[in-house]
């Protein structure tokens, strides 16, 4: 599961596996509706029957409890009541373990089916739905529909140690010093509203102009508009978009993909770019330099956003 991964996290496929699972529900009836749901494998450690289990003394709503995994103490989320479903005696009895922003835990699901390997094509953003601010795409098979759900945000707002949290007052202050940040263009690629949201608002904050794009194939569209613009005016491709800061996984095109696209194209070989992503793993860092990025920042790297970015744009 681990090698797979990785090989699609360093390469130019434009691809993804997903592990699907499922958390169903109980309607009026009784009757049970199976309801499909998937992850990105790259974040899942492993799959396990859930243990012994602690409870957790004034926890939010949605934190089961603690498991001891080996060394470690993981939090156990309860994805049934985060989804708000009504599930009556179903009982979730397998925990999908999921790594990310060095951060390790739990989620209760009813089973795990199989690793679905697809294209980002295949994966469509989704629609005003209930839910939609916790799914960040659409997998459609031949008979069920998989939710891809933003484990960043769930996760985010049940652990508070995980939470991205935008510039605090004195960096905010220091970062407002810079008035040439007023001329300078940040496009923002990222399907999750609620990273996109802290980011831009950290840049915006700063004094940066902000373009914001939900996918990669979207963000393409306005590099390919912006490109052809310059060549018409005669001048350069930073007169107006100065750097690309661009997640990895999104409907679509990836970000590994867009990076790509990027680098092929002459007239944006020199545009900074950036990867922002849960992912970043050293190994994978090393990778994504290689395939085109100026730099890889991380959740702990977000205090420093601006700084990067004022970096790389002088």
């Amino acid at each position: 599961m681990q090698q797979q991964s990785k090989i699609l996290l360093e390469s130019d496929t434009n691809e993804l596996e997903i592990v699907e699972f499922r958390i169903d529900e109980v309607d009026w009836n009784g009757n049970v509706i199976p309801c499909y749901y998937g992850v990105n494998v790259a974040k899942v450690r492993e799959i396990i029957r859930l243990p012994t289990m602690s409870r957790v003394v004034n926890a939010k709503p949605g934190v089961e409890g603690m498991i001891k995994l080996r060394d470690k103490v993981i939090t156990i989320i309860n994805l049934a009541m985060v989804l708000n479903k009504t599930t009556g005696d179903l009982v979730a009895d397998r925990v999908v373990v999921l790594e990310f922003n060095n951060l390790m835990v739990g989620v209760l699901v009813h089973s795990v089916s199989r690793i679905y390997r697809i294209s980002w094509k295949n994966v469509e953003p989704p629609a005003s739905t209930v839910h939609s601010d916790q799914v960040t795409g659409l997998v459609k098979m031949d008979n069920r529909i998989i939710l891809v759900l933003d484990f960043e945000k769930i996760v985010a707002e049940l652990c508070s140690e995980s939470a991205l949290k935008p510039l605090d007052d004195l960096l905010l202050a220091r970062a407002i010093a810079n008035p040439e940040r007023a001329e300078r263009t940040i496009l923002v690629v990222d399907d999750s509203a609620f990273i996109r949201k802290t980011l831009c608002s950290s840049l915006r904050s700063a004094g940066y102009i902000v373009v914001e794009a939900e996918n990669g194939a979207e963000a393409w569209k306005i590099i390919q508009n912006t490109v052809e613009k310059a060549a018409h005016e005669g001048v350069p491709f930073t007169n107006f978009i100065n750097m690309l800061i661009t997640d990895v996984e999104m409907p679509q095109m990836d970000g590994l993909h867009l990076t790509s696209l990027v680098r092929k194209d002459d007239s944006l070989k020199d545009l900074p770019l950036a990867i922002f992503s849960s992912l970043a793993s050293d190994d994978n860092k090393r990778k994504w330099i290689g395939l085109g990025a100026s730099c890889i920042l991380t959740k702990p790297d977000l205090p420093r956003l601006v700084e990067v970015v004022d970096e790389l744009t002088a």
